[in-house]
């Protein structure tokens, strides 16, 4: 395409290409911290629905390697939002070097927290929290874990904030344009701290799995490993796909790590309940 950009992030790279240059801007003051690899594992494509809706009510279609043909376009405004969609259809459809679960990651040291929840769960405010407190922020969209070590290797993308958590942005971090009006409500991405960048090449073991939910009354609940099997299974994208590899990876999972379900009222609850936890270990 006419204007592209090329990304890594963790052990994916990303060509991304796009009708309009200021989309590629954008992406490369977000993302300014991130290599440039040469060879890219995925092709994201952010075209114009038509030639004339490059300029008038322009709009974006997000295509690439995997893509959803019934995905409504988005305006171009939202040309962020677009992108990542993009990123994550690649890697949610096509990745198998990984057991992909949809959890944000923190670690301290070589050990890491895996937070696994639906949208809304609060697990990206809770991560992106957590990093301010000296944890390393290892993604907040998919957990990758390697089938034959069962270790997190880190995908620390920017992360994107929603709504009533954007009140919750760090100072000093940086920050993409404030997103209104998206099928997700007001969304702003915020670029994880630069040493966290610096070490996604650095994976961790996997100690404790969490299943938060928030705006709940304060509540901690010990998971039977069935429970745990099942809702790690909801999580994943692709165990199914990676066919026996993927279902040991998963049972392993299961198997080594203490799982508990979480409900918090407020992040600030949650990040003393996660690190309670932690102590407790």
């Amino acid at each position: 395409m006419r204007h592209r950009i090329t990304l890594r992030v963790g052990p994916v790279g990303f060509r991304i290409g796009s009708d309009w240059h200021a989309l590629i801007a954008a992406l490369d003051a977000l993302y300014r911290d991130y290599p440039r690899p040469a060879f890219a594992d995925y092709s994201v494509r952010l075209e114009a629905i038509s030639p004339w809706r490059r300029w008038v009510r322009p709009s974006v279609r997000v295509a690439g390697d995997y893509w959803l043909a019934d995905a409504s376009p988005l305006p171009l405004a939202q040309g962020l939002l677009a992108a990542e969609m993009g990123m994550n259809l690649q890697v949610a459809l096509g990745h198998r070097r990984h057991l992909l679960l949809h959890a944000a990651v923190v670690a301290r040291g070589d050990r890491a927290i895996l937070m696994s929840g639906v949208s809304g769960a609060g697990k990206s405010t809770l991560a992106l929290m957590l990093s301010q407190r000296g944890w390393r922020f290892l993604g907040d969209e998919f957990a990758m874990i390697d089938p034959d070590t069962g270790l997190a290797h880190p995908f620390p993308r920017p992360v994107s904030l929603k709504n009533e958590s954007l009140s919750l942005i760090p100072e000093g971090y940086r920050v993409g344009p404030l997103l209104t009006g998206t099928p997700k409500g007001d969304v702003r991405h915020v670029a994880p701290p630069a040493a966290a960048i610096a070490a996604m090449d650095q994976p961790a073991k996997p100690a404790l799995l969490i299943f938060p939910r928030f705006g709940f009354p304060a509540a901690l609940t010990g998971l039977a490993p069935t429970e745990t099997f099942m809702r790690l299974t909801q999580a994943s994208t692709n165990y199914v796909a990676m066919g026996e590899s993927g279902f040991q990876a998963l049972t392993r999972l299961r198997a080594q790590v203490p799982a508990v379900a979480l409900d918090y009222p407020d992040g600030e609850a949650g990040v003393a309940a996660v690190e309670a936890l932690w102590e407790a270990l």
